[in-house]
């Protein structure tokens, strides 16, 4: 095991969970700042060339778990590992945002759905040599389908 130390924060619109966007189709399109502390400010040399990063943060609000649950948009449980719940064995998140631009050690994202204040412990570009037709979204798609047959 290691102990994860915070390389910067997340500044967002989102000042507790229920204001974050949840459900089938949600769009994530807040902007916010990943914020790095200045002492991490050297490895950000060339993220300008990524549209895309991947953001590793910490679920510092969520101090317990729960192997099954129902996400708020369907009404089968399913295993915390095929789901982005919070309540997690290890409270790690991992969201995908589009860089705007870069501000020093500031990064100007869209795509946020974290909490205000949200420890960010670890920044890479979007790389994915997967093709878009070999991806499968497994029970999202079949909740999908649901929802579309049955307009709830």
């Amino acid at each position: 095991m290691f102990a994860a130390e915070p390389i910067g924060y997340v500044s967002s619109p989102y000042k507790d969970t229920a204001s974050i966007p949840k459900g089938l189709n949600t769009k994530h399109d807040a902007e916010g700042v990943l914020r790095i502390l200045r002492e991490f400010e050297a490895g950000l040399t060339d993220i300008e060339g990524f549209s895309h990063l991947f953001v590793i943060w910490q679920f510092d609000r969520s101090h317990d778990f729960e192997l099954m649950g129902s996400p708020p948009f369907d009404e089968r449980p399913h295993g915390v590992f095929a789901t982005r719940s919070p309540r997690r064995p290890n409270p790690i998140g991992l969201t995908v945002v589009e860089l705007l631009r870069r501000e020093n050690s500031d990064l100007h994202v869209r795509g946020v759905d974290m909490l205000d204040g949200t420890p960010i412990l670890d920044i890479k570009p979007y790389m994915s040599s997967i093709p878009a037709d070999k991806l499968r979204r497994g029970w999202l798609a079949e909740a999908e389908a649901r929802k579309a047959k049955t307009g709830r």
